[in-house]
């Protein structure tokens, strides 16, 4: 899980994460931002629970070949407990030094099987090799002499991530380093067998990109799959995690409208947010801090099987919702998708949108609007049915698009949101949810 953007595909707009604007935005916050679990260099991270026990494994460091750790719960204490393969990759192919992007999974007859990207001896390329172990701590004893997969041609691979179908196929999802040499990066399925150990069948494509996609996770949901994957250069605040979607394994492949998690979409409380690794109701990521990438960890929710992280601004275009008594304005100069609503001018108009929160508690609500009344403008903001206080607009101008903030309470799962008529008059271009 190393290196560099996007793939071109086509759009989705159902959720979408947005970022902060610059100027004239009032801030009041009650977001819950990704905590940090380990405070020190765990880059591109794998988590799993395994009998109560959470585990997790890192990219080399000081700590060994593939640091492992472990906790009680998903948000710690956690425990370094040293290297979990501590001969190192295998001798037949690889060398120390480059050992990647650590894939863990418990196999059915109690053992662990470790997928690792590691440096080839005799092209400097980088392929993927494979281990096994009777414990998740260790030690993993590397399988064969030769890589599993190593496409010399194509810039080798890295990145390998477990994918188990509910139909209990198991596969391998990888990427192929095309930006070492310059050519095309694609994202590969590949079926295993053997508990991950030997190969099955030819490769099926799944997204390209002539950029930067790497670090795939594949989770299936009940009515689509969902492939992540990480985009943009991973040595600094641009890396950031996107997702595409799609009936089936053989595609069509749709990608997110906007990415899911970003320096910006996080107002920059996680700097490079990449390297996920996504279980049903936590993602771990890591973030560069003080020249080190260290482990986070976040609330996962699913709208219709869509994921929303906590956190995270989600966005929605409040001339999308129900309106009573106001209008929609189209042809909105700068306006987020060229529509607003707007005359929300009566004691009886209203704009109700719903969202989407993974968990219950505190959150904060955005509003992008323009005000291009003499005097500060407002909304009563009704939650559920239940009055939670105001929105305040500052003067803008019109068509002169900025935020503004509220702290809002929501339910876990779908909520609704209504702004009420206030003081003097206002548009509502968006609502964000973080």
């Amino acid at each position: 899980m190393r290196r560099r953007i996007l793939a071109v595909m086509t759009v989705l707009a159902a959720l979408v994460v947005s970022v902060p604007a610059a100027a004239g935005e009032l801030k009041t916050t009650a977001a819950v931002f990704p905590g940090v679990v380990i405070g020190e260099d765990f880059p591109d991270p794998d988590v799993f629970q395994h009998n109560g026990t959470w585990y997790a494994y890192s990219t080399n460091n000081g700590r060994g070949h593939v640091p492992v750790a472990s906790a009680p719960a998903a948000n710690g204490p956690w425990t370094i407990r040293g290297d979990a393969m501590p001969g190192g990759p295998s001798a037949g192919w690889a060398q120390s030094g480059r050992t990647w992007a650590p894939d863990v999974h418990p196999n059915p007859d109690g053992s662990f099987t470790l997928t690792y990207t590691a440096w080839h001896k005799a092209s400097g390329r980088q392929c993927i090799g494979v281990a096994t172990a009777s414990s998740p701590l260790g030690p993993f004893t590397p399988v064969g002499s030769q890589p599993l997969i190593c496409p010399l041609d194509l810039g080798g691979a890295i990145d390998a991530n477990t994918f188990v179908a509910n139909d209990g196929t198991r596969y391998l999802v990888w990427k192929n380093d095309g930006n070492a040499i310059g050519v095309n990066s694609t994202l590969w399925l590949t079926r295993t067998a053997n508990n991950g150990t030997t190969l099955v069948s030819g490769n099926t494509a799944l997204l390209s990109s002539s950029g930067v996609i790497e670090a795939p996770d594949l989770v299936q949901r009940g009515s689509q799959f969902v492939l992540f994957f990480s985009g943009g250069g991973y040595t600094d605040c641009n890396y950031l995690t996107s997702y595409a979607t799609s009936p089936s394994l053989t595609g069509p492949w749709t990608i997110a409208y906007r990415p899911l998690m970003t320096t910006a979409s996080f107002d920059n409380h996680v700097c490079g947010p990449g390297g996920a690794d996504f279980t049903s109701d936590k993602v771990f990521l890591h973030g560069w801090v003080n020249g080190s990438r260290h482990l986070y960890v976040a609330d996962l929710g699913w709208a219709n099987d869509f994921p929303v992280v906590r956190g995270s601004r989600v966005r929605t275009e409040a001339e999308r919702g129900t309106l009573n008594h106001c209008v929609v304005r189209t042809g909105a100069a700068g306006a987020s998708q060229g529509a607003v609503a707007a005359y929300i001018d009566y004691a009886d108009s209203w704009v109700e949108n719903t969202v989407y929160a993974p968990r219950a508690g505190g959150y904060t609500l955005w509003v992008g609007y323009a005000n291009g009344t003499s005097t500060t403008a407002s909304h009563g903001v009704v939650v559920n049915g239940n009055n939670q206080g105001a929105v305040s607009y500052p003067v803008t101008g019109w068509d002169n698009w900025q935020q503004t903030s509220a702290p809002i309470t929501l339910n876990e799962g779908w909520n609704t949101i209504r702004l009420t008529k206030g003081n003097s008059y206002t548009e509502v271009d968006y609502l964000e949810l973080q």
